[in-house]
């Protein structure tokens, strides 16, 4: 139901031509006052008129001209009588909306991993507000220096008027572990990074020897063999991360030198205490990592990776759960053992 106010009623015809009401030919008529001017437009049950009276009514609703004097002038869907008012009743179709929810596009059901998608848990956030307050155990150790890195031994052969020269390191049993060879004059530094020709680090602990064989034109040979050396704990570089090497003689004052056994609440060696600190800044925190120990015998080796399990286990991040240990029974390995600890494969 709209009500419009207007001050004059000749704007009546206007307001009704642009608001170009339609309703049903048969139903109104109109009545004019001239007491009053009340503009009323409802729907009438009268019977239905005939063929030229809706023609006439038609016409006379097409000029919207209200003729003065007149008792009342028909427009056949107005009434006029009293006030400045107009009064409009329109019948509106009933509104339904044939609409299935299930089937409409875009509102298709989901699943309940949908619903626990839509917001992501915060893992960090309960364990930084835990850890606040706490002291990390995960501190780094720059000031320890028992990992060397790159160059493990360096030769200076002196040698003149050379065709061809070789440079062979061995072990102690005389196993030949990494070649160095040329042509012409040898370099002045010849650097060895600690890895066997086959790529496989040597063991820290272990005594090695060189030899360095030189040839001239005519083929004459001659042979220098050095004074053995060993190798101390060093780091390199492979694939997967950082790789650690040492001796079980790094770990001499520790528990686990007089009775075989390192307890929880022991101090580990600082060795050991640095090789946590280098793998917590340089590997994954969930990665893998493995601890190769290497003895004569096989309750020697389980003894050495025990003890250094135990120990790195608890200054870890992500704790003992990374360590995988891994045992070796060489019979010229070093006499306290050698320990390994890279990432796992």
């Amino acid at each position: 139901m709209n009500v419009f106010r207007h001050p004059t009623l000749a704007m009546i015809p206007t307001l009704l031509a642009a608001a170009s009401v339609a309703v049903p030919a048969d139903a109104t008529t109109l009545k004019r006052s001239t007491a009053s001017r009340r503009v009323v437009v409802a729907t009438s049950t009268a019977a239905p008129t005939s063929a030229p009276t809706v023609a006439a009514t038609r016409a006379a609703d097409s000029t919207m001209t209200l003729r003065g004097g007149d008792e009342g002038t028909v427009f056949r869907t107005l009434t006029i009588e009293g006030e400045d008012r107009i009064h409009l009743e329109l019948q509106r179709p009933e509104l339904r909306l044939e609409l299935d929810p299930e089937k409409a596009p875009g509102l298709d059901w989901g699943s309940a991993r949908d619903v626990l998608d839509r917001t992501t848990p915060d893992l960090a956030a309960p364990l930084l507000a835990a850890s606040a307050r706490e002291r990390s155990p995960y501190v780094g150790h720059p000031w320890l220096s028992h990992f060397a890195s790159g160059v493990v031994a360096r030769f200076r052969p002196a040698v003149t008027d050379v065709e061809r020269w070789k440079l062979s390191v061995a072990s102690a049993r005389g196993e030949t572990v990494m070649t160095f060879e040329g042509k012409g004059e040898p370099p002045k530094e010849i650097a060895w990074n600690g890895l066997s020709s086959t790529g496989a680090p040597v063991l820290p602990g272990l005594t090695y020897s060189y030899v360095f064989e030189a040839r001239d034109r005519a083929g004459n040979k001659r042979n220098f063999v050095g004074d053995g050396f060993g190798v101390s704990a060093w780091r390199f570089e492979t694939a997967n991360g950082p790789a650690l090497a040492f001796s079980g003689s790094e770990l001499r004052g520790a528990p686990s030198a007089r009775d075989g056994r390192a307890a929880a609440g022991d101090a580990a060696p600082p060795v050991v205490v640095e090789a946590a600190s280098w793998m917590n800044q340089s590997a994954r925190p969930a990665q893998p990592l493995r601890i190769e120990a290497t003895a004569r015998s096989a309750e020697e080796a389980d003894r050495l990776g025990g003890s250094v399990a135990r120990w790195m286990g608890p200054m870890l991040i992500g704790g003992a759960a990374r360590l995988q240990v891994v045992t070796e029974i060489r019979p010229d390995a070093p006499e306290q053992g050698a320990v390994r600890v890279l990432p796992a494969r």
